[in-house]
């Protein structure tokens, strides 16, 4: 995927966490809201608009990929499908959102000044956590209880409740693409499959195919192979029926020298 070249002064915020329960994370509030030591401004460096915008060019390259792989007929990953559907209120937001908070509306912001997220606004932070431990499952309800536990410890002020909702969805821009890398992986594979199979196929009407030795050479040489592309090449000869069964214990064969099977590979790509 291409670099937009991003501007490396500015750091980086982006929290990863698993899923908690609604008691958990507003104890975890209430944790976060006793560690975070104040200072008055946020510090530039910690602007988060020019990461959103390279966060939406990769998030454009892969819905443009997605469309050439309509055309192509290669079958879209599921996320893939929602982002179809959403790109255009994706694009809205960042729109909406670089108008809305400009550099020295952000540097008002009050900031930590200790710890991992030192100098980031409080309320990016706040956001961020939220969205992370919610997995992106976020309502007014929810928002206003965690809200509550975090100020149980420590007071927001009406200008970062006022505005936590534009962090929410910086916060949901960055989940966004770092799935839609997950799409790119998948797709790329998927169309990799695509490739070999255009070399193997000589008639595709009746099934036909030839060179196996070159199949062979093509599926052992991709040494690191990846589920996806292991999933994805057996969906696709498994649909030619007896005619590729030979295709597909060469296949497995290679499978099964990383100490697994077709099988417990398409279980495991079904369920991620």
């Amino acid at each position: 995927m291409s670099n937009s070249g991003f501007i490396k002064n500015y750091k980086n915020l982006n929290i990863k966490g698993v899923v908690l329960d609604k008691v958990q994370l507003e104890n975890y509030m209430e944790k976060i809201a006793s560690d975070h030591i104040l200072q008055n401004n946020s510090d530039k460096g910690t602007y988060p608009i020019p990461k959103m915008k390279e966060n939406f060019e990769i998030i454009e390259e892969v819905y443009n990929l997605l469309n050439e792989h309509i055309k192509l007929g290669i079958p879209i990953h599921p996320a893939g499908e929602w982002l179809l559907d959403n790109f255009y209120m994706i694009e809205e937001t960042v729109q909406m959102v670089q108008k809305q908070m400009p550099l020295n509306k952000y540097t008002n912001f009050l900031g930590i000044s200790n710890g991992l997220y030192k100098g980031f606004a409080r309320i990016y932070v706040l956001a961020s956590e939220i969205v992370a431990y919610t997995d992106n499952r976020i309502d007014n309800i929810i928002l206003s209880d965690l809200l509550n536990s975090y100020q149980k410890k420590k007071t927001l002020n009406m200008d970062e409740i006022w505005n936590i909702g534009i962090f929410i969805q910086i916060a949901l821009i960055q989940n966004i693409k770092d799935i839609c890398e997950k799409i790119y992986y998948s797709q790329m594979q998927k169309y990799r499959v695509e490739n070999i199979l255009e070399r193997l196929i000589e008639n595709k009407e009746e099934c036909k195919f030839k060179n196996l030795g070159e199949y062979k050479q093509r599926v052992k040489g991709y040494g690191e192979m990846k589920y996806p592309f292991i999933e994805y090449m057996s969906y696709r000869l498994r649909k030619y029926g007896k005619a590729a069964y030979i295709y597909i214990n060469a296949l497995e064969e290679q499978v099964n020298k990383l100490g697994t099977n077709i099988d417990e590979v398409v279980r495991k790509e079904h369920f991620t």
